[in-house]
Formats: C-alpha cells, structure tokens, sequence
C-alpha cells in the first residue's frame, strides 16, 4: 500500500514538471506538440528517436531546446560520407611527457555526451552508422580493447531529410529497429507559421529555462517502469503488434495483402514503455487503449516494409498501420 501511495506521489509530482518542462520548450518551439511529446516520451522510455522532415523545420532547435530543458550536456553531430567512426567515438593519441615518456590518452569524441544530435545521419557511411547504434544500444564503446561508458542518462535524436537520397546510405531494417520512436515532423499551419514570423524575427527572444536534472530524468524513467499497465492494454498491444506480421494466423487481411515483414518483440517492448510514458505526459495514472492507438504510428512505421506489389499499387504504409489499429481497437471495445 506504501509503494502505490508512493507511485502516485511520484507520478503527481512528475506530471507537474513535465507540464512546467512543456512550457519552457513551448518559449522555442512553437506549435509542433506532437512532435515535442514524442520527443519527451522517448527520453521518459529511455529510448532514442528519429525524426523525419524537410529542413527549416526546427529539428536542430529541438534538440537544443531538448537539452536545455532536460538539464542535459548536448553535442550535434553533422554526418558526412567522409566521417569515420573515430570522428563519433573518439580514439586514443600518443603523448610524449616533460620526462620523454610516451602514453596513449583517449581523446573523447562527441558521443561522451547525455543527448546528441546525429544529424543526417543516413548521409554517413553503413561503418559510421553501426559504430553509433552499437553505442545506442549497449550505451559504452569499445576503442583499444577497453570498454569505456557512455554518460547516463543518454539519449540520441537523429535526423533525416527525406527528399534528399542522392549520396544517402539508407539505415537497414535491424538499425532503424534501435530506435524506439519515428518522429514525422511537417510544416506548420498558417496561424503556427505567423507566431514563428512574430516570435522570431524581432529583437528579444524568449528563452527555455531548466526544469529538470539528469538524475530527475532517470528516476522519471524509472517511475515509466513501474506504472501498472492494464490486462486489457497488454492484450491490446499484443494483438495489434501480432497482427501486423504478414503470413501468421493472427495477421490483419490488409497486412497480408501488402506487408513483406512485420514488427519484432522489441515493438511490443517499446509500446509498453511508451503508453506509460504518454499517460505519465498527460498526468495519468495509468495508459488506456487510446495511447496505444496513438503510438501506433511513431513505433511501427518504421519496423515494417510493403512489398515490392503493394509500392507499385501506392498503398501508403501508415494507411496499413491506421487500418489495423481501427481494427484493433474495435474489437478491443466490443469485448
């Protein structure tokens, strides 16, 4: 009874200040809430996410507002198809002493950091890719032999310009995977687009302020861990993650039809995670089936392919997705 009275406290308290953190990013990003809860609920899961959009978009504004806000030491990375994965990790140089002695000293790269910014990142070579997304996933890096730790907590956002493919190295299925979210980032609308104009081209510029530390940000996600999920929601994510793998009993008609593979049970994973960070976003004490509807999108999209048919008839993936989430849903009500 004491730890469900204290899991209340804690989910009250942290409802207050990433409703306070909203605000602050809110000084620098105007409109774009999706986008910016999506962003949060990534960090709260202790994920990683990648965002998707035309330039001009505020992407790299996030980020930086991200960190301000989050309390968190930030470094952006601008991928190249020369970078090279020293570049990322860093790499250890000989050193001659007042003594003529000579030592190896490791020379952190700009990963040693709790969120960085890998922008481009289909731009670098598939070696640079991997070095960065093994760090992603074991959060340390092996250079010479020793095993070095990456700061907690620590995050990565990185970017794509989805117009620009000539001289791309497109992320394979198993990387893209690593990411917890696919954050879509579009234009803003017409009244959005005004308060842009207005807020940003004057002299004086509200600025983000601090709300939260790196040790708040991990004792929030640990608070994300132990929110209880609902017998009805697990089954939910259940049927909705089976029922996007083509060719498998309880596959969606729609996914058979247009599918060439479906999410992994690291999708049922990250929606576990997510549904109880979105509640934890809007003050709730527990997810419903409505987040997971709405994650639905941001975690499958990029953990499923059409077939080469269903690309050449213009069936859009997200449509599949949408379709089966409906599905999902209605049958989850009418039970």
């Amino acid at each position: 009874m004491a730890d469900a009275e204290t899991l209340v406290k804690d989910i009250e308290r942290l409802g207050e200040k990433l409703a306070e953190a909203k605000a602050s990013i809110a000084t620098q990003i105007i409109g774009q809430p999706t986008v910016v809860d999506l962003s949060l609920n990534a960090m709260l899961s202790g994920g990683h996410a990648l965002l998707m959009g035309l330039p001009g978009l505020g992407k790299t504004l996030l980020v930086d507002t991200l960190s301000t806000v989050m309390g968190l030491s930030a470094n952006r990375v601008q991928f190249t198809p020369d970078l090279m994965p020293a570049d990322i990790l860093g790499s250890e140089v000989l050193e001659t002493g007042a003594d003529g002695a000579r030592s190896f000293r490791f020379l952190e790269g700009p990963i040693f950091c709790q969120l960085l910014m890998a922008d481009e990142i289909n731009r670098a070579s598939p070696r640079t890719q991997s070095a960065l997304l093994q760090a992603m996933q074991e959060k340390h890096v092996s250079i010479a032999g020793q095993e070095r730790p990456l700061p907690a907590p620590f995050h990565v956002l990185a970017t794509q310009n989805p117009i620009e493919q000539e001289g791309t190295y497109p992320l394979p299925e198993a990387q893209l995977d690593r990411f917890l979210l696919r954050i879509d980032v579009d234009y803003p609308d017409r009244e959005t687009e005004k308060g842009i104009l207005m807020a940003t081209t004057g002299i004086d510029g509200a600025t983000a302020h601090p709300v939260f530390t790196g040790a708040e940000l991990i004792h929030a996600q640990e608070v994300v861990r132990r929110m209880p999920v609902g017998d009805a929601v697990v089954e939910m994510i259940l049927d909705l993650v089976r029922a996007c793998r083509p060719n498998e009993p309880e596959a969606h008609d729609a996914v058979n039809r247009s599918v060439s593979w479906g999410p992994g049970p690291r999708a049922a994973q990250s929606l576990m995670l997510c549904v109880r960070a979105r509640a934890l976003l809007d003050g709730r004490l527990a997810p419903s089936a409505e987040d997971v509807a709405a994650l639905a999108r941001p975690i499958l999209s990029h953990r499923m392919a059409l077939s080469f048919a269903a690309r050449a008839e213009g069936v859009i993936l997200e449509e599949v997705i949408e379709n089966v989430t409906h599905g999902v849903t209605r049958i989850e009500r009418a039970a």
